[in-house]
């Protein structure tokens, strides 16, 4: 954005808060539960480093943060969201609709979508994306026909897995990581089944049929809270549950990893692609609000400074795969300077 957009913005977001006896002092931040952890490590650091109000930061999963953040401009609503995906046609429409037209995309980095299971279980798991599908699919082949899921242990499965209930805690259809876990996971393992190799189905049949998780009980919605389901795990050790990597990263003395199709989820393997279920996640940041809501500039550059995204930085030491040098230094230059995303 050059100097005179940039004037013309903050004058658009100076009219929007036009009446508000005292504007808002704390900046406000909404979205995906997985993003939740490195902006909240960069409001602590932000508020360390400045002596200004810690920014308000909500988990309101991916979905909810869009639908929150176009919501329109003015000091009633979040300054940026994060997102464990990019933002939908859909979502930029109706931030078009509200006056929601310069926005920044920033890509900080990415993320494993971890399974995961109690350090109690002793099995050493590793799952095939085709075998996370049938335990977890609302239909799957059966006898040669699609018909609803009837798995209700693993070892139905496969003979090698264990002999106990299938019981697997996910996030709900709000959420980013359900949209990332569907199409990299649930579509994945779906194209390796014979049924659907053999069968010569598209991509649109895949989209239609191998998309909807079960719902008879032994995949359970935990909802927004990731950390509700590292409890869980503790509790339950023969539950597994998925989240993004940095919540493994975290609980790593409780939890451990499952392999998928031999692939540990670790930085590494989710940095050189070998771990098979790696995202890419994102923050939005509304520039009309650049230069009206104290500290947002200056919370826009804690969180791409380098102390925050080079490798050995404070957001990998928590679990974030850090963007190469190239693509981060544009990625800073980019959101620094409130450069809009392109219509989608």
């Amino acid at each position: 954005m050059n100097k005179l957009k940039f004037a013309i913005a903050a004058l658009v977001a100076s009219t929007a808060f036009a009446g508000v006896a005292v504007a808002r002092d704390q900046i406000s931040i909404v979205g995906s539960s997985t993003v939740f952890p490195y902006t909240q490590a960069v409001a602590e650091q932000f508020s360390n480093n400045t002596g200004s109000p810690s920014p308000i930061v909500e988990s309101t999963g991916t979905g909810g943060g869009m639908q929150i953040f176009c919501g329109g401009i003015g000091e009633g609503h979040p300054d940026i969201t994060g997102a464990s995906r990019a933002m939908k046609t859909s979502e930029w429409e109706v931030c078009v609709q509200n006056g929601v037209t310069e926005v920044t995309e920033a890509l900080i980095g990415f993320d494993g979508l971890s399974l995961a299971v109690s350090r109690a279980n002793d099995f050493a798991w590793d799952l095939s994306l085709g075998e996370i599908f049938l335990a977890l699919a609302a239909q799957v082949p059966v006898d040669g026909k699609w018909a609803d899921n009837p798995y209700k242990k693993w070892s139905e499965i496969d003979a090698r897995l264990p002999d106990t209930e299938i019981v697997v805690l996910g996030p709900p259809p709000t959420s980013g990581t359900r949209d990332a876990f569907v199409e990299l996971a649930m579509h994945a393992g779906c194209e390796e089944l014979d049924f659907v190799k053999d069968g010569g189905f598209d991509g649109d049949w895949i989209g239609e049929n191998c998309s909807r998780m079960r719902s008879d009980g032994p995949f359970v919605e935990a909802g927004e809270n990731d950390n509700l389901i590292v409890q869980r795990l503790n509790s339950d050790p023969n539950a597994l549950g998925i989240f993004g990597y940095s919540f493994l990263y975290e609980n790593l003395d409780n939890l451990k990893g499952v392999n998928i199709a031999g692939v540990e989820p670790t930085t590494d393997t989710i940095a050189d692609k070998s771990y098979p279920v790696s995202r890419p996640l994102y923050f939005y940041v509304k520039n009309a609000h650049r230069g009206v809501i104290p500290g947002l500039q200056e919370f826009v550059e804690e969180y791409m400074s380098e102390d925050a995204l080079a490798p050995g930085g404070y957001l990998s030491e928590r679990g974030l795969v850090s963007l190469s040098d190239d693509r981060r230094a544009k990625l800073q230059e980019d959101v620094i300077n409130a450069v809009a995303m392109e219509a989608k």
